[in-house]
């Protein structure tokens, strides 16, 4: 069964780029005449091998790189937009409640409202007995669940997500992975996730792409044929194995 539209997928936002393109340095074409259509609610794995410009196309999507040429449009054309790094980033000297309601605060939002938002959101990340700690105190796995209430606390329409599980555990990774799908279902916003990982897009995606090496070139497109509902037990599944192989196969091309 393949993954139908989600509840509330209006919260989402829906993107277009046309014949975007990135240089560096002025030489080094990263991306070229890249096209790509991402539906409102679209939870998009983004697959590639290593300098093919996952991330530069992540960072033109937040608008933190603009394209050379070509254009992004998204509807609705103003948004909440958040970015979970590989990295937690966390300030070691705020508690886990305080880095968690940093956004709402630079934004001015009173102390008992983004508080009340912030716990809410730790909460639903598994937070709720931690909150008074401090970063030294924490996992790594409970660092990256501060980064990722960090970024929900503003009730992003866009989440984009650059490797944010690569450094775990296998098993905290896992654990990451559900809770993050549950977390979509729930809010219904669209997430554009990089990963090396197959079996990590295969696992949370609906829809996987595979990038070239060079230039950004899409070389698959893929609609996930696999339950939207998804627990570790999909792992052992054997339509997650044939979507795992199809995305290895277009790794695999030259």
């Amino acid at each position: 069964m393949s993954d139908s539209p989600i509840a509330s997928v209006e919260r989402g936002v829906a993107l277009r780029l046309e014949g975007v393109r990135r240089v560096f340095d002025n030489q080094l074409v990263v991306i070229d005449d890249f096209n790509l259509s991402i539906d409102a609610g679209e939870f998009l794995a983004v697959l590639g091998p290593s300098g093919c410009g996952k991330s530069t196309l992540l960072r033109m999507i937040a608008g933190l790189s603009p394209p050379d040429a070509g254009r992004i449009v998204t509807d609705p054309p103003v948004f909440q937009t958040a970015f979970v790094f590989q990295d937690a980033h966390l300030l070691p000297w705020r508690s886990v409640l305080d880095n968690a309601a940093l956004p709402l605060e630079l934004m001015g939002v009173a102390r008992e409202e983004r508080y009340s938002k912030t716990h809410a959101v730790l909460k639903q990340v598994g937070l709720e007995d931690a909150e008074a700690r401090y970063p030294s105190q924490l996992s790594g796995g409970m660092r990256m669940r501060v980064s990722l209430a960090r970024a929900l606390v503003t009730e992003p329409r866009l989440l984009l997500m650059d490797e944010p599980f690569a450094a775990l555990d296998e098993i905290t990774r896992f654990h990451l992975e559900v809770q993050l799908r549950e977390l979509w279902k729930l809010r219904g916003m669209t997430v554009i996730f990089v990963t090396h990982s197959i079996s990590e897009a295969a696992f949370l995606a609906n829809r996987a792409i595979v990038l070239a090496r060079r230039k950004g070139n899409i070389k698959l497109d893929r609609k996930l044929e696999l339950p939207v509902e998804r627990s570790n037990s999909l792992r052992s599944d054997p339509r997650l194995g044939e979507e795992m192989n199809r995305l290895m196969s277009a790794m695999e091309e030259e």
